[in-house]
């Protein structure tokens, strides 16, 4: 990727409805060049998608834990049977297995304090292996960025 990749990347990542005449207008380039790249980036795996930025709260989804989550063991097959239990959770947003005092740390979202209850009552404490959880309620969302930092070309 050159510094024109980025520059799409970076504004595509602002603003992923942008026209491709808008686009290349902004990157320095003329529509064909720019939309070829465009076509590049999405065929080799760069662009994944593009997805519209909902108000968690409108739809339900304000509410957030972070879950620490000790299992009983880690073998290869229990940590595989984990990870496609989780899949199968919608609200749990994302999944990371940790190096360090605990195996993954999820982060949950639901509509309050009981639909999180329910959510970990009927879910997430009977996920395959668990041992043990930790939760922590956010209070406040100080930074949350959907856009991933590029590097500066």
């Amino acid at each position: 990727m050159d510094r024109i990749d980025l520059k799409i990347l970076a504004e595509l990542q602002a603003d992923a409805r942008l026209s491709i005449v808008e686009l290349s207008r902004r990157v320095g380039l003329t529509k064909t060049p720019c939309a070829e790249r465009v076509r590049r980036l999405e065929k080799t795996g760069v662009i994944r998608g593009y997805h519209a930025d909902l108000d968690p709260d409108a739809v339900g989804a304000g509410h957030i834990v972070v879950v620490q989550v000790l299992l009983a063991g880690t073998t290869e097959h229990e940590l595989r049977r984990f990870n496609e239990a989780v899949q199968r959770i919608p609200e749990i947003e994302s999944c990371h297995m940790i190096a360090g005092d605990f195996d993954y740390l999820l982060k949950v979202r639901t509509r309050d304090i009981n639909e999180y209850r329910r959510v970990m009552g009927e879910h997430i404490s009977g996920l395959p292996g668990v041992k043990q959880t930790h939760t922590y309620v956010v209070m406040e969302m100080v930074k949350e960025s959907r856009s991933l930092p590029l590097p500066h070309p």
